[in-house]
């Protein structure tokens, strides 16, 4: 069974998971400029028939590209551990479980917006399916009808 959220606790969490989301982010731009750089660095070779490489330069970046991964991988696994959903890196896309109803929906949160969850959508839905947190607010203050 995933954690369940209410809008306060998914809400507070966001300041943390902003800044794990962000290193995350950073640590990937940085490994794929590492990766860009050997990919040149492979290409001259191929290219001149051999080089005299700086090995040093290269272990260095190739440690530099380890450290960033793992950086990549705490930052998220820090997250997950929480009950969040990462649903995208690349744009810091996240869901919370949240029940309505007896029925699990997701609070929707990406990185840039508010430090408030404004958005929900459906578990089936997914980020284009995005509603106004104000509809899901109202679904919850309907009263029951009788049967």
């Amino acid at each position: 069974m995933d954690k369940l959220f209410t809008l306060q606790e998914a809400n507070s969490l966001l300041p943390i998971l902003e800044s794990l989301l962000k290193q995350a982010i950073k640590s990937k731009a940085l490994m794929e400029d590492i990766d860009e750089l050997l990919q040149n660095l492979g290409h001259k070779i191929f290219l001149s028939g051999g080089l005299l490489v700086d090995v040093a330069t290269v272990s260095k970046s190739k440690s530099e590209r380890e450290n960033a991964i793992q950086r990549i991988k705490d930052a998220i696994s820090e997250i997950l551990a929480t009950g969040v959903q990462v649903k995208d890196i690349e744009v810091g896309l996240l869901d919370f479980p949240h029940e309505v109803d007896g029925e699990t929906v997701l609070l929707c949160w990406k990185l840039g917006e508010p430090l408030d969850i404004q958005h929900w959508h459906g578990t089936e839905e997914g980020f284009a399916g995005r509603k106004p947190i104000a509809t899901l607010l109202d679904k919850k203050e309907k009263p029951e009808r009788p049967n």
